[in-house]
């Protein structure tokens, strides 16, 4: 070993390193022992006073790992987990149908149309890995980790050869990522707020599909912190009109005076992936050589 070496060793060993180290004690190995140290300890870890901690180690996990992959620019796709594939929805209608409920066949044949959505989430995905590729920077698609429009999203990326990220959040009933998320860029959430914050920290857009509480959520989340000053502008589109129209009425808002005219600018609609992209290629002169979506573009979370 030179010089150079020696001089850049290890002072101590690494805290992995000190855990294998670590020998078994008979007599204090039982589950009432606080032999074990702090920081492989899971019930200290799982302690109430610890809860500032756990939080910090949630922010800082997703973040270190992706900085470890070089991402750096993301586009968020949200959306209902109950919207299905085309496919899917089909063969629900059918049963059904067989099944002779009125109930049941008319929420089908709506479950059946709201599926397009599905298609356009998967194929805006698509459109986003594949031609971000010729960027400085490419784009990563990022969902909520789940079925439904989010799996579309991860779908998408993965049916180009693309990677694509999913943040993933424990829920009382049963809950499991999908099978098109890259398992490096796989995460699990226990506290919502940290979730979304790294949704919006490296994100150049976000793009809505149809949702419920947790969709509606999330945009207005981010809403507020544009409106507000608190995050800089971004692309913020809403896939369908006519499902967001009737769903708020946001015109009234401004005549009500709780919002301002130019608030309405915050968000765009469109209706297909084709679309979408086009509305962030004008945006960011994507069409441009060296366009850049880095650094330049990252939030002071």
């Amino acid at each position: 070993m030179n010089v150079r070496h020696r001089l850049h060793e290890r002072n101590f060993p690494t805290a992995e390193e000190s855990a294998a180290a670590v020998k078994p004690v008979e007599r204090y190995g039982g589950a009432d022992s606080s032999y074990r140290l702090a920081f492989v300890d899971e019930r200290f870890l799982l302690r109430e006073d610890l809860r500032p901690v756990r939080m910090q180690l949630e922010l800082l996990k997703a973040e270190m790992i992706q900085r470890e992959q070089h991402i750096e620019s993301t586009i968020v796709i949200y959306g209902s987990s109950r919207i299905v594939a085309p496919d899917v929805a089909q063969a629900r209608l059918q049963e059904a149908r067989a099944g002779g409920d009125a109930t049941a066949i008319r929420r089908a044949a709506a479950a059946l149309d709201m599926s397009r959505y599905y298609d356009e989430a998967r194929r805006f995905s698509q459109i986003v890995t594949q031609r971000s590729r010729t960027l400085d920077t490419p784009i990563y698609v990022v969902t909520g980790g789940g079925p439904g429009i989010m799996e579309a999203g991860n779908r998408g990326a993965h049916d180009v050869g693309g990677r694509s990220i999913g943040l993933n959040i424990v829920l009382p009933h049963e809950q499991v990522p999908n099978p098109y998320i890259t398992p490096e860029l796989c995460f699990q959430f226990h506290y919502f707020g940290l979730r979304k914050m790294h949704f919006v920290m490296r994100s150049i857009a976000l793009v809505c599909f149809p949702g419920g509480f947790g969709t509606l959520d999330e945009m207005f989340e981010t809403l507020t912190l544009v409106q507000t000053g608190k995050s800089r502008a971004r692309p913020i589109l809403l896939f369908g009109r006519a499902f967001w129209e009737k769903l708020i009425d946001f015109q009234h808002l401004v005549d009500c005076g709780v919002i301002s005219p130019e608030d309405l600018g915050l968000f765009h609609y469109v209706e297909t992936a084709e679309d979408a992209w086009a509305r962030l290629a004008e945006h960011y002169g994507f069409d441009e050589l060296g366009t850049i979506t880095g650094e330049d573009y990252a939030d002071d979370a």
